[in-house]
């Protein structure tokens, strides 16, 4: 029972990721993209200091920690990144495309990692159904942006494969300062540097724009401007208690899915923009997906 308790946590994850995305652009929309990634870090520094002040007893909140690297405290840069090319791509092409873009970047990419067996991954080998699955995943992709426009969109759809493959990237770098620090504590400080790269980066070349931001962010309510930085921490926590009761495999596919079907429905309830093509293109991007899974099931099946 708690397996299958896991596995549905695992798809609502996935429903989770994409609700927080739309509602972090709908804060940049309502201020400035700066803002509304400065909020979010802000409200993801809080959360997780206060975790760690409530768990500081608990063994698995507050782990001994051991001594990283010094540029392993600087994960959260990546996911400034993540945020302008999120914030564009949603805006420009809709939550179902953008996030199956970035699933799409997040899957391909985690192949290549595998395949080169970087990051002190287990090295595997390439095979057909790998090639197939890749490219009934992409002929996904190509229908979802042939719905929304074509070449028109073609900007914004590699910008969203693009945070993609910085999310899985940023992925297996926090994993790794993790180990070290614990997922709490790893998750702040993620959430520091992305605050203090961000207001950097916000302040030093975009300072009228941000400042006119942050005006107007005292004409959002409340639950509008803390959302999506509480989602985030969400994730964080509800992936730390996902990852070790259900295969790395199966959450994957589950959180991919979740983020796709709740994407579709948020284009269709809250922007009018469902089509028959979007929906066959996100069941063609999760078919690929549930092909590599095979795919990989059968690898490991053969190496016991």
């Amino acid at each position: 029972m708690r397996k299958y308790s896991a596995l549905i946590a695992a798809f609502a994850t996935g429903g989770i990721i994409s609700i927080m995305v739309v509602a972090n652009t709908n804060l940049g929309a309502l201020t400035s993209n700066e803002v509304s990634m400065s909020v979010n870090q802000a409200i993801g520094v809080l959360l997780t200091t206060v975790m760690l002040a409530a768990g500081r007893k608990s063994a698995l909140i507050c782990p001994p920690r051991q001594k990283s690297r010094w540029y392993m405290y600087f994960g959260g840069l990546f996911g400034v990144l993540i945020m302008i090319a999120n914030f564009y791509s949603v805006l420009n092409i809709g939550a179902a495309l953008a996030m199956a873009a970035a699933v799409f970047g997040q899957s391909m990419t985690g192949l290549i990692l595998d395949l080169g067996g970087f990051f002190h991954m287990k090295k595997r080998s390439f095979s057909t159904r790998k090639a197939l699955s890749a490219l009934v995943s992409f002929s996904g992709i190509f229908v979802m942006t042939f719905a929304r426009g074509g070449s028109a969109s073609l900007l914004y759809v590699l910008m969203g494969i693009g945070a993609g493959v910085l999310t899985m990237l940023q992925m297996c770098y926090n994993s790794s300062f993790a180990k070290k620090k614990g997922a709490i504590f790893s998750a702040r400080q993620n959430a520091l540097s992305g605050l203090l790269g961000t207001l950097a980066y916000a302040f030093v070349l975009l300072p009228d724009e941000t400042a006119k931001g942050f005006m107007a962010l005292s004409g959002v309510s409340l639950p509008a401007a803390c959302l999506g930085g509480i989602l985030a921490v969400a994730v964080v926590v509800s992936s730390n208690l996902i990852i070790p009761m259900v295969p790395a495999l199966w959450s994957s596919l589950l959180m991919s899915a979740g983020q796709i079907i709740t994407s579709v429905v948020i284009d269709a309830v809250f922007y009018g923009s469902f089509s028959p093509w979007l929906l066959c293109g996100a069941l063609l991007l999760l078919a690929g997906m549930l092909l590599s899974f095979f795919s990989e099931r059968s690898d490991e099946s053969g190496e016991l």
